[in-house]
């Protein structure tokens, strides 16, 4: 399934694509797509459901992130061989751990906000994992069926502010509209390995990005293994598993996002991302 919310900012309602591209209402069924519906239980029911039934939601609205009410976004850094190369930095021998702020996260397609004096707000396509049900301690073997689904993220990221104003990474991370999540959450039983899910984006109709999640470090398996040993994944959480190469920090020289660039990106099956760069307001 596809899950989604679709509607003017603060006022989504959940909605299913079916599988013909027709967007469906689900909230005669459903309050939102929340911590209840990600359960096994709660996907269950709406796989249920003939989606022929549902009513159709005229015109393109826009889509929201399609995962309401999301407690933690937590995010791996370096998680591919190739980006880490790329960067200077040594192949990581545990997952990096930081989070991103929640108050970033917005929808697929909406503007990107340049920080106030931003010059090095660069980009990166990742495999988003949506947690369905609580992991506490959890073994490899077990972690992907406390998954709900996937989702496309752009981890928009402000590299003065991540790498040159201290250690922690988490101040060039959270900035507004620096989350980017969907259009939508496939579910886990529609993703036959989540290892091996092309992923690409494009800065300004020219290529940037091209990888693979089967490069990967650490897969998801692990990573959802490994942070249920420091952290109680709770259904809705979110974790943002890292990026292929060809971020703008690897580039020589370097190139950052501008006021007025557009960005379009995409992974295997997850749907695409398109977001204008715009200026800092408040």
């Amino acid at each position: 399934m596809k899950l989604l919310r679709y509607g003017p900012v603060g006022k989504e309602k959940p909605g299913l694509l079916d599988d013909a591209g027709v967007l469906r209402d689900l909230s005669a069924i459903v309050p939102d797509i929340n911590a209840e519906v990600l359960s096994d239980t709660g996907l269950a029911k709406l796989r249920k459901l003939d989606p022929a039934t549902l009513p159709r939601v005229k015109g393109t609205p826009r889509m929201g992130c399609p995962v309401a009410g999301i407690g933690k976004f937590i995010a791996i850094g370096l998680n591919y061989s190739d980006h880490a190369a790329e960067t200077g930095s040594p192949i990581p021998k545990e997952p990096i751990v930081f989070m991103k702020a929640i108050s970033c996260i917005q929808g697929p397609n909406d503007p990107v906000m340049l920080p106030k004096g931003s010059q090095k707000t660069d980009w990166e396509v990742e495999l988003g994992v949506v947690i369905g049900t609580r992991a506490r301690y959890v073994t490899q073997k077990e972690a992907l069926f406390h998954v709900a689904g996937y989702c496309l993220v752009n981890d928009i990221s402000e590299r003065e502010y991540q790498l040159e104003r201290g250690p922690q990474w988490d101040k060039g991370k959270g900035c507004d509209t620096f989350g980017p999540i969907g259009p939508w959450l496939v579910t886990r039983d529609d993703i036959a390995n989540p290892q091996k899910l092309n992923a690409w984006l494009d800065l300004n109709g020219q290529r940037r990005q091209t990888g693979n999640t089967k490069t990967m470090i650490f897969g998801v398996a692990k990573i959802v293994s490994y942070l249920s040993q420091f952290m109680t994944l709770m259904p809705g959480d979110v974790i943002t598993t890292g990026t292929p190469p060809g971020v703008g920090l690897g580039m020589t020289p370097p190139m950052y996002l501008k006021k007025g660039d557009f960005m379009a990106l995409g992974i295997d099956g997850l749907g695409e991302q398109r977001q204008s760069v715009v200026p800092f307001k408040r």
